[in-house]
């Protein structure tokens, strides 16, 4: 994957309330890229191959028994032992026994379970990108969008290390600066990483919070 890179703007200073003492001072700002809504938000459907693979499996398990009883039954062969043992239970069994209520529980749990994946997208790590041509949608892991920004922020004069955390609504930027004064760095890092978050050509571009910090005293 490519690096994208934003336009290159001016650099501004953030006002400075304290000068004296910054060591250990923690800079945090939370704000989101003035990046219009271009359409085609919406998540990607997930395939959901593993509970359709569950299912299909189960339903063939349990049908095929059915089905091989029945068979043997119309062709003049004793029904199984489970089978009869089963409709006794249903039959003898009141709705208030709790083995009852205990497997229609079980089934109601697994149904609501199957209908929420139905109707929702899933997919919630694929950031969805706006779209240049009406038949081609694209997306971003968030993980590579985390990627970019750490990548952009280590580009900052003055910064030891970041650590990047991206979800769908925000982008948290932990920064450690090693030399320079912390507005300056933190103002470049907002700046920079404005940038950066813009040229990813997401539709809903996450907020950026960045944090700058000194490094830990040793001892």
């Amino acid at each position: 994957m490519s690096e994208p890179r934003g336009s290159e703007g001016t650099t501004t200073t953030l006002p400075v309330l304290d000068k004296d003492g910054d060591q250990g001072k923690d800079q945090s700002v939370e704000r989101a890229p003035d990046v219009p809504d271009s359409g085609g938000g919406h998540r990607f459907w997930s395939a959901r191959r593993v509970p359709a693979a569950v299912v299909a499996a189960l339903s063939l398990v349990v049908a095929g028994a059915f089905l091989y009883d029945v068979v043997a039954v119309r062709a003049g062969r004793d029904a199984l032992a489970w089978r009869s043992g089963l409709a006794d239970q249903l039959a003898e069994r009141p709705l208030d026994d709790i083995w009852v209520l205990v497997g229609a529980g079980v089934a109601a749990a697994l149904g609501l379970w199957l209908v929420v994946l139905a109707v929702t997208p899933g997919q919630r790590a694929v950031l969805p990108m706006r779209r240049t041509h009406p038949d081609v949608r694209a997306g971003l892991h968030r993980d590579a969008v985390a990627l970019v920004l750490r990548d952009r922020a280590m580009e900052v004069a003055g910064v030891q290390s970041a650590r990047v955390h991206a979800r769908r609504r925000r982008a948290d930027v932990r920064a450690v600066c090693h030399f320079r004064d912390l507005d300056d760095v933190h103002a470049d890092l907002d700046a920079v990483l404005g940038d950066a978050v813009r040229g990813l050509g997401l539709v809903r571009p996450p907020a950026l919070s960045v944090h700058v910090r000194r490094p830990a005293k040793k001892g």
